[in-house]
C-alpha cells in the first residue's frame, strides 16, 4: 500500500482527517436537506419561487467566505491551531443545535441564519485546515496528505448530500436531519481533541478586524510570491470549472439524459469518485514529492474529457424523460458520459492536489494561513462568477452541452495563459512525462541532496536527457552547466532556458563564454542554489566514463561547497544515448518504460575533494550497469 494510507494510522493526521471529513459531511447534510425542503415545500415558508430561494441560500452560505476569510487567516497565524480547531468544532455543535431549533419551529429566517453561521464556520476553518498540514507532515508526505484530504472531502460531500436528501424526505425528516447533524458535530469535536499541537506562526500578530481592509491586505499577501499567486489562480480556476459543471448536473440529468431525480446523485457520485481516485493517484505519480508537472497533465485531461462529454451528450429530449437509473444504464451513451465525468474528476485531482501542496511549501510560514485565506476569498469569487456566467449563458439560450464546450475551451485558454506566465509548470510536465513514458525511473539515496544551501551535483554523462532525469528526481531546482550547442534543440532549449541552465563552451572555441560560465556558477552557489555538472564534458559514445576534467576543482576552490556524487544507470543504449551512432537514430529502440536508475552518494566536503577520487566514487555508484 502507498504510504499515504499509512497516515491514517498516525495520530498527527487521523484526528485531523476525521475532523475535516465529519465537518464536510455535516455542511452538505444540512445544505442539501435545506435545498430539498425549499424546492418541494417552499410554499410553507414564503411566497418566493423555489429557484430564487435556493439561489438565495447558496449566496448566504458563500457570503461569509468574503466577509471572514481574511480574519480567519489572521487567527490561524496568531494562535495555536489545534486549539482553534477545537473551538471551531465546539461552535459547530451549537450551530447544529440552532438548526434543529429552526426545523422544529419551521422558521425560514432561522434556517437561513444557521446556513450563514455554517458558512462562517467553514470560512474560519479553511485556513487552519490547510496551514496545519505542513506543520505535522514531512515534505514527502504533503502530496499524500493533501490527496487524502481532498478525496475524503469529496466523498464526505457526496455522502452528506445523499443523506440530506434522503433523510429530509422521510416522515419526520427534519427531526432525523437535526439529530444526525448534532451527533456528527459532537463526533467532529471529539475527533478534534486528538489533533496534536501546531504552534502559532506569528503569535505577536495584531488582528485587524476590519474585513474590507484586511481582505485587501490578505490578497496582497498572496501576490508576494508570483508562483504561489498563480497557483492560487489555478486553484480558483478549478473551482470555477467545477462550479460550472456541478451547477449543471440537475438540468443535465433531467433534460439531456432524461433521468429521474436519482440521476443527479449518480452524476455527482461518479464525479466525486473520480476526484478521489485522481487525488490518491497523485502520490504515486509524483514520487511522494510536490510535483507540479502533474498540473499541466491535469489541465489537458480537464479539457479533453469535457470536450468528449460535449460530443457524447445526446440531443435534449432524445433519451426520454423520468427514466430510472437502470434504464439509463442500458444506453451506451450514458456509460460514455459517466466515463467522461469520472475522468474529469481524476484529472481534476491531478490538477488541484499539487497546487495546494505547492502553496503550502512555498508560502512563508509566518503568513501561510493568511495566504490560504486569500486563496479562499479568490476561490469564492471565481465560484460566484461561474454561477453568474452559467445562469447568464443559459438565459441567453445556450444549451447545457454548449456550456460544457465553452468551459472546456476556456480551460484550455486559461491553462496556456498560466503556463506562459510560469513556464516552470510546463518544464516540470516535460520532465515528468519523460520519466513516466520513455523511462521508468528508480531513485536511490535522494535524501543525500541537501534540502537547503548551495551544493554541486556531479554525475556521469550518458545521454542528452541526463539533466532532465536528475531534475525529475530532485526536490529542488538545479542549474545545470550545459554545452551551449544543446540550446539549439527546440524542446531541450526550452527546458534548459526555463531552468536557468548555464551555457558553456570549450576555451578553444569561446574563452569568454567559458569564463562567464564559471562566474555564473560562483554567483549561483553564493546565492545558495544547486548547480549540476557533468565533469566528463561530453556524452559517452562507448558506454564507459570519460576522464573527469579539472573544472570541478576550479569551481570548488572558488566556492567551497559540498559535492554530491550521482550515477545514472541503464541509460546507455536508450533513445537519447549514442550507442550505435547519433542519438535518436533509432527512436524507442528499447520501447516505452525502459528501466533506469539514479543513485546518489554521500556529499563530499570541499576539503576532501579530489578529481580522481570523485570519478572513482561515481564509477562505484554506477557499478556494472551502464
Amino acid at each position: 500500500m502507498s504510504s499515504q494510507f499509512s497516515l491514517m494510522h498516525e495520530k498527527r493526521f487521523l484526528p485531523f482527517f476525521l475532523t475535516q471529513f465529519l465537518g464536510a459531511f455535516n455542511d452538505n447534510l444540512f445544505k442539501n436537506a435545506l435545498v430539498v425542503l425549499m424546492t418541494f415545500q417552499a410554499s410553507r415558508y414564503t411566497d418566493m419561487a423555489p429557484g430564487v430561494l435556493v439561489n438565495l441560500a447558496a449566496g448566504i452560505f458563500i457570503l461569509p467566505f468574503f466577509l471572514f476569510s481574511a480574519t480567519a487567516g489572521q487567527l490561524a497565524d496568531k494562535y495555536e491551531k489545534s486549539r482553534l480547531m477545537r473551538l471551531i468544532k465546539l461552535a459547530e455543535i451549537f450551530i447544529m443545535a440552532l438548526a434543529a431549533t429552526a426545523f422544529a419551529l419551521e422558521s425560514l429566517t432561522l434556517m437561513l441564519t444557521t446556513l450563514f453561521l455554517m458558512g462562517t464556520q467553514s470560512a474560519i476553518f479553511g485556513p487552519v485546515k490547510y496551514a496545519i498540514l505542513p506543520q505535522h507532515l514531512a515534505e514527502t508526505e504533503l502530496i499524500g496528505g493533501n490527496a487524502l484530504v481532498e478525496s475524503g472531502t469529496f466523498i464526505a460531500i457526496l455522502i452528506g448530500t445523499i443523506a440530506g436528501g434522503v433523510m429530509i424526505a422521510l416522515p419526520g425528516g427534519s427531526a432525523w436531519v437535526s439529530a444526525v447533524a448534532v451527533l456528527v458535530a459532537a463526533a467532529g469535536y471529539a475527533a478534534s481533541r486528538g489533533i496534536p499541537q501546531a504552534p502559532a506562526a506569528d503569535a505577536g500578530l495584531r488582528i485587524n478586524w476590519n474585513p474590507l481592509t484586511q481582505t485587501w491586505r490578505t490578497i496582497g499577501f498572496t501576490r508576494s510570491n508570483r508562483t504561489v499567486f498563480l497557483s492560487i489562480l489555478g486553484i480558483s480556476w478549478f473551482w470555477f470549472y467545477g462550479a460550472m459543471f456541478l451547477s449543471q448536473f440537475p438540468g443535465y440529468a433531467k433534460d439531456v439524459l432524461g433521468g429521474d431525480e436519482y440521476a443527479v446523485t449518480l452524476l455527482l457520485a461518479v464525479f466525486s469518485i473520480g476526484i478521489g481516485v485522481g487525488s490518491l493517484l497523485c502520490e504515486k505519480l509524483s514520487g511522494k514529492h510536490v510535483e507540479i508537472g502533474l498540473v499541466p497533465f491535469g489541465s489537458i485531461g480537464l479539457s479533453l474529457f469535457a470536450l468528449d462529454l460535449w460530443w457524447a451528450s445526446p440531443v435534449v429530449g432524445a433519451m426520454g424523460s423520468g427514466l430510472p437509473i437502470g434504464t439509463l444504464l442500458s444506453h451506451a451513451t450514458v456509460w460514455r458520459v459517466l466515463f467522461d465525468l469520472v475522468m474529469i474528476g481524476v484529472f481534476g485531482g491531478f490538477f488541484i492536489v499539487p497546487l495546494y501542496a505547492l502553496i503550502q511549501t512555498r508560502s512563508a510560514e509566518s503568513h501561510r494561513s493568511r495566504i490560504i485565506a486569500g486563496n479562499n476569498v479568490i476561490n469564492a469569487l471565481f465560484m460566484v462568477v461561474a454561477a453568474g456566467l452559467g445562469a447568464g449563458l443559459l438565459a441567453a439560450g445556450v444549451s447545457i452541452a454548449q456550456l460544457i464546450l465553452i468551459t472546456a475551451v476556456l480551460n484550455a485558454c486559461v491553462a496556456i495563459y498560466i503556463y506562459t506566465l510560469v513556464p516552470e509548470f510546463l518544464l516540470r510536465f516535460i520532465v515528468w512525462l519523460l520519466v513516466h513514458t520513455v523511462y521508468r525511473l528508480k531513485v536511490t539515496g535522494e535524501a543525500q541532496i541537501p534540502e537547503e544551501g548551495a551544493a554541486v551535483i556531479v554525475a556521469n554523462h550518458v545521454s542528452y536527457v541526463d539533466a532532465l532525469v536528475i531534475m525529475a528526481a530532485s526536490r529542488r531546482p538545479i542549474r545545470f552547466v550545459m554545452d551551449h550547442h544543446i540550446f539549439r534543440w527546440p524542446i531541450l532549449s526550452f527546458v534548459f532556458r526555463t531552468s536557468r541552465a548555464i551555457p558553456i563552451a570549450p576555451a578553444k572555441e569561446d574563452p569568454a563564454m567559458m569564463e562567464k560560465a564559471f562566474d555564473t556558477v560562483a554567483e549561483a552557489l553564493a546565492a545558495g542554489e544547486l548547480v549540476g555538472l557533468f565533469p566528463e564534458g561530453r556524452i559517452t559514445d562507448t558506454g564507459e566514463m570519460k576522464p573527469f576534467r579539472p573544472g570541478i576543482k576550479r569551481i570548488i576552490e572558488r566556492s567551497p561547497v559540498p559535492v554530491v556524487p550521482m550515477a545514472l544507470r541503464g541509460l546507455w543504449g536508450s533513445t537519447f544515448s549514442r550507442k550505435g551512432g547519433p542519438a535518436l537514430r533509432k527512436p524507442l529502440r528499447r520501447g516505452l518504460f525502459s528501466r533506469i536508475e539514479l543513485v546518489t552518494g554521500a556529499p563530499i566536503t570541499p576539503e576532501d575533494l579530489r578529481v580522481d577520487t570523485l570519478q572513482n566514487t561515481v564509477a562505484a555508484l554506477r557499478g556494472d550497469q551502464r
